[in-house]
């Protein structure tokens, strides 16, 4: 889960991950924090790697008191199709599903859905920071697939 505070900017080849490709977000990114009190503020290697790509805002304390979650997790829910099956249609877009969470408890749902044909967003979160962690995690997940998003 990363951290629902954390604006992902560039990829973090330094980190000292076992495996950076099962991170929350597929890879390890760097950015700045967005919490109020905090906003771009770039925090240490450290907190990077123990907060804000893998923690819980709670446990950070940057993080408000009072928020409406703790992190953040995403998921691929409609994988593209082996192009060489030809008894299916290719798939064209991507579902991205998102799970807040809050005290460790769900606190929160949705779905965003990805053109990979025109690589574009169809639906996007409203909140940028979220847009950009899905945009993150779906570059970890289409490199791991080896897979493209067509540029028109």
């Amino acid at each position: 889960m990363a951290c629902p505070y954390f604006m992902p900017v560039g990829k973090l080849e330094s980190g000292n991950w076992t495996h950076p490709s099962r991170l929350p977000l597929g890879a390890g990114w760097t950015g700045h924090c967005t919490a109020p009190g905090h906003e771009q503020c770039v925090p240490s290697q450290d907190v990077l790697q123990e907060f804000c790509n893998l923690g819980y805002a709670r446990n950070c304390g940057w993080a408000p008191a009072e928020r409406a979650h703790d992190a953040v997790r995403f998921a691929v829910v409609a994988p593209p199709r082996d192009s060489r099956d030809e008894s299916r249609t290719p798939v064209r877009n991507l579902r991205v599903a998102y799970v807040f969470e809050n005290d460790n408890r769900p606190a929160g749902h949705g779905e965003l859905e990805f053109d990979l044909s025109h690589a574009s967003w169809i639906r996007r979160h409203e909140d940028p920071r979220i847009q950009k962690m899905a945009e993150c995690f779906l570059d970890s997940y289409l490199k791991k697939k080896n897979c493209s998003a067509r540029q028109t």
